[in-house]
């Protein structure tokens, strides 16, 4: 068989629960239509627990459409574009909700973006209107754009009375390396306060006209396979997409029981699709965390009789040396997934040694709203991010030619399905790179260098930009990495290609050791050890020890900026 038809046989279709479900009706409801309909079903039950504060499906419906309705006095119509500048707070999933209630499209901006970040955010999206957190105000005033409205709320506004004090002790930790401003925002012409807008204007109930599969949702900044950050064009049916899919993958879920722990960032993917989206969709409820504690997340899971966590790989390293873990019935949780950076199966091991459970790896991007794959809950293969998820196509090329490589071979991974981006934003160029025609079908080319067994079962190697070249041989950073966390006095890798003008790279692992390994582990040891388990073109040639290594915001280790410390330093 042609490597061409057996990606086309789909394989892992043996491997699913139950058939493909015909989704085409489904996928013509706008996600506010949905939202209301779930809300207005469950009603009586508790839509977010934020730190103690339960608020209620039917208040958490009333609180959209009030906000609905001062966005509306403000001028916000049907394809208009509203920033969201905000931490995990319930004002998030108001904001939200009321932005696609009018039609309008939300993009979100990271909490730990600076003013020229924000501002070509805002002036590539075209949003003049942000609903921005009281401690970023100055970000967003500092950009120098004339903008519509800025909508301002703090955390505090939805904690319990009791734990009001605890805000800025919150924020503190979230903004770990961000002077926190003394908050002092007097409304003014254009400024405008969140709570005052929900007292003041009336509930909008009327859900805008909406064409699901062409109009926009969602329009979240990425870097995509290359260049700077552009605007992810995300359809209301391509969030729908995502959600049908994934439950019909996994069949645990069922509506109005879940009890989700969300800690994962809103602006990011993964936690606003994954973790918000799909409990609403639900009925469930999201144990809302503003930044991650473990100790606060270990005693909700079990205070709360969680039943689902989404974490990354980072999460599930700390989390299974705490010393506090068993403190919790990990077994009782009907999902634990890891998506976003590579799970390393050491953590797994270590995970199911210890807690008895076992975490699901998963892969997504932004383009693919969230998710294109996952393992399924009775066939895990640790080291595999798993199987396409249920209709959704995915295959294997060559990175240069677009043809399709034979199976079990490494390639550039292509998808198509109804969870894959519209294009990018105002950005045909990259449109056309991304979306491309393979042996006359439109694929989406994902930047991720990978392979499929012969059961369909996908396995990661790196990004295409990862790649480093040695003397003429490729070698995947990622393999590197993985080896090194084999070692039990490592406890984070970071491996990237220096600059060298004999062997075009040389590698360079950037190395964080355990407590009791740090100065008495020599960079010459590391090297002996990788010579043990590593061909001889991938052994590091330059080492280094770190107390840290940076990471993105959802805890995945930034081998973008260990780069770019390099360029600064040349």
């Amino acid at each position: 068989m042609k490597a061409k038809d057996y990606y086309l046989s789909r394989p892992w279709t043996r491997f699913y629960p139950v058939d493909p479900p015909d989704t085409t009706d489904l996928l013509k409801v706008p996600v506010p239509t949905l939202f209301e309909e779930k809300a207005t079903r469950f009603s009586g039950n508790v839509a977010v627990n934020f730190y103690g504060n339960r608020v209620k499906y039917r208040d958490l419906l009333d609180q959209v459409h009030r906000m609905a309705g001062a966005l509306a006095a403000l001028g916000v119509k049907k394809g208009d574009r509203v920033a969201l500048y905000l931490l995990n707070t319930p004002q998030y999933i108001i904001s939200y909700m009321a932005v696609l209630h009018l039609g309008a499209i939300v993009t979100p901006i990271s909490p730990v973006y600076t003013s020229p970040e924000v501002k070509h955010q805002l002036s590539d999206s075209g949003a003049t209107v942000v609903i921005c957190q009281d401690i970023l105000y100055d970000n967003v005033a500092g950009t120098g754009l004339a903008l519509d409205a800025v909508i301002v709320t703090g955390i505090s506004e939805y904690l319990p009375w009791a734990k009001r004090a605890l805000g800025r002790s919150l924020i503190g930790k979230v903004a770990r390396d961000i002077e926190i401003p003394h908050v002092d925002i007097a409304p003014g012409k254009g400024v405008y306060q969140f709570q005052d807008l929900l007292k003041r204007h009336k509930p909008l109930a009327a859900v805008a006209a909406i064409d699901p599969e062409n109009d926009l949702a969602v329009l979240p900044y990425t870097g995509g396979t290359t260049g700077p950050p552009k605007g992810a064009m995300l359809t209301h049916s391509n969030l729908l997409a995502t959600h049908y899919h994934t439950v019909a993958f996994w069949p645990v879920m069922e509506e109005g029981e879940e009890v989700v722990i969300a800690f994962l960032p809103f602006y990011h993917i993964y936690g606003q699709i994954v973790a918000m989206m799909n409990t609403l969709f639900m009925g469930g409820t999201i144990v809302l965390f503003t930044t991650v504690d473990l100790d606060d997340i270990i005693d909700a899971v079990e205070f709360h009789q969680a039943t689902m966590i989404f974490g990354v790989p980072t999460f599930y390293e700390y989390l299974k040396e705490h010393p506090r873990t068993d403190r919790a019935s990990w077994k009782r949780l009907k999902l634990i997934t890891s998506g976003a950076d590579t799970l390393h199966e050491t953590t797994v091991a270590r995970w199911t040694e210890r807690t008895g459970s076992h975490i699901l790896e998963g892969y997504g991007l932004t383009e693919t709203t969230a998710v294109s794959h996952a393992n399924p809950i009775d066939r895990i293969k640790v080291g595999s991010f798993g199987i396409p998820i249920l209709n959704v196509d995915a295959a294997v090329v060559d990175p240069d030619t677009n043809e399709f490589m034979p199976v079990g071979e490494v390639g550039e991974l292509v998808l198509r399905g109804p969870n894959i981006l519209k294009g990018y934003w105002q950005n045909p160029e990259e449109t056309a790179r991304a979306l491309v025609d393979v042996d006359g079908d439109t694929w989406f080319k994902t930047g991720d260098l990978v392979r499929m067994d012969e059961e369909g079962y996908f396995f990661f190697f790196d990004r295409k930009k990862d790649l480093i070249k040695y003397k003429g041989y490729s070698v995947f950073a990622r393999e590197i990495e993985d080896y090194l966390y084999q070692h039990p006095m490592i406890k984070a890798a970071g491996v990237i290609g220096v600059r060298d003008p004999n062997a075009g790279q040389l590698i360079k692992a950037i190395v964080v050791l355990e407590k009791e390994a740090r100065g008495k582990m020599s960079e010459e040891e590391v090297r002996d050890y990788c010579k043990q388990g590593l061909a001889h073109y991938k052994v590091p040639k330059i080492v280094e020890f770190r107390g840290e290594l940076p990471q993105t915001d959802v805890g995945k280790i930034s081998r973008r900026e260990l780069r770019e410390e390099l360029e600064d330093i040349s």
